[in-house]
């Protein structure tokens, strides 16, 4: 494998490598891939250096390192299975600062029932989401994870279009 030549080559890796740090449920690997506030200048922001922050679909806005690793402690606890196939990929780099916007096209399964050794059901979502990845001396981590739920329309709806 060649090794990436660009800004934007880089932060497609360390996307990538976010999104399957989360499909094989590897909480450290996961943990290095966020930026740690010593990791910036301390111009970024005022007396504190950047603060990473991380909104779930359907979740309040999490502040601080401590309390967003604590969210995936607990999605990763509580989902058996993951798998994210992206599509939309965009990459953006200025300076020090890239941001990737695309489409999380999740399936997911919950614990077994009690009485099986099989997942639960799968669950297929939709979401749309924007990384903010930070330049550091140890390559591009993560700053900000922000998805959102894409609603779709339901078949009520999409038969009230065609009747009218």
């Amino acid at each position: 494998m060649s090794t990436p030549r660009t800004d934007v080559e880089q932060v497609e890796l360390a996307n990538t490598a976010y999104y399957e740090a989360m499909e094989r449920g590897d909480f450290e690997e996961l943990s290095s891939l966020w930026l740690v506030p010593l990791d910036t200048s301390d111009d970024d922001v005022e007396g504190e250096g950047a603060v990473v922050s991380c909104v779930h679909p359907g979740w309040p806005v999490l502040n601080g390192r401590g309390e967003v690793l604590r969210s995936y402690a607990l999605i990763m606890a509580n989902t058996e299975y993951i798998q994210f196939f992206l599509t939309d990929v965009r990459v953006s780099v200025s300076g020090d600062t890239a941001l990737v916007t695309c489409t999380e096209n999740i399936l997911s399964g919950g614990p077994a029932p009690d009485d099986g050794d099989e997942l639960g059901p799968l669950v297929g979502q939709l979401v749309v989401a924007t990384n903010v990845f930070r330049r550091t001396a140890d390559g591009w981590k993560l700053w900000s994870h922000h998805a959102s739920p894409v609603l779709a329309e339901s078949d009520e709806e999409e038969d009230e279009d065609t009747a009218g």
